[in-house]
């Protein structure tokens, strides 16, 4: 019988900042090819999580593993090739306002100088096809873009080179309903054309419930619930009920 072995692995992750402790006996393990949507209140440690994994925070304490290697203490030599893997859409696009949106597509092409930049824009036009954006919007700017636009810019630079993993950093905030709705139907095509494994954090239920696989809400520094998406339309958990109807009363308290 085969076994889908696990792409990620967290283990017994802790991460403070001085007495503010935000991850707390964090764990979570994600299948190959397996799209894992974390949801939770503002403040809770979701951005934190993502950061982790990429390398631009230090764990206190814990593991985390791809494919079976750590990856979290690693030297920086190491860690520029294990994020080779990783594709990441920030919150709120991230762009360079100082670089064109070709260049902002093919911007790891061109800092490890793997193509010259009439090979990088060809690659870059490519990826922005694959948004439903067209090549005039090439050599515009971010200022020049709709916050849909940039959305859909930064995730053509989150899927060049075909990553492994892609990280998805509340990817609909501050979009309108149809727009958002655009951004997941991207996030599913393009994640299934090339095979990711894929976390995504967001407050957007009716995104979560789109694009999952396996639904988790973090609180308290860990997962209090996994399961699947029916299982999150029907489960009777105190923490997900208010979750799904945004009421103020419930077992969650609003950071204030």
């Amino acid at each position: 019988m085969n076994v889908q072995k696990n792409k990620i692995e967290i283990k017994n992750v802790y991460k403070s900042f001085g007495s503010k402790h935000v991850l707390k006996d964090f764990n979570l393990d994600i299948k190959k090819g397996e799209s894992v949507v974390i949801i939770g209140p503002s403040g809770i440690g979701k951005s934190v999580l993502l950061k982790c994994i990429l390398g631009l925070l230090e764990c206190d304490s814990g593991i985390i593993k791809l494919d079976g290697q750590k990856i979290n203490g690693v030297k920086e030599k190491e860690r520029d090739q294990i994020n080779k893997k990783i594709g990441m859409l920030f919150q709120n696009a991230a762009l360079f306002d100082s670089l064109n949106i070709w260049e902002n597509v093919s911007f790891r092409d061109i800092m490890e100088k793997k193509q010259n930049r009439w090979e990088a824009k060809k690659s870059a036009l490519k990826y922005l096809e694959s948004v439903n954006l067209s090549k005039s919007v090439a050599d515009m700017y971010p200022v020049d873009l709709s916050g849909g636009m940039k959305k859909r810019v930064a995730l053509a630079r989150a899927v060049a080179q075909y990553p492994e993993v892609i990280l998805f950093d509340e990817p609909t905030t501050g979009l309108d309903p149809i727009t958002s709705d655009v951004i997941n139907d991207l996030i599913i095509k393009l994640s299934k054309q090339i095979g990711a494994t894929t976390i995504t954090i967001t407050h957007d239920i009716k995104s979560a419930l789109k694009i999952a696989d396996t639904i988790a809400f973090l609180y308290d520094g860990h997962i209090m619930w996994k399961g699947s998406v029916e299982e999150f339309k029907t489960t009777n958990n105190p923490y997900i009920k208010q979750m799904k109807t945004g009421s103020s009363i419930g077992p969650i308290k609003p950071l204030v």
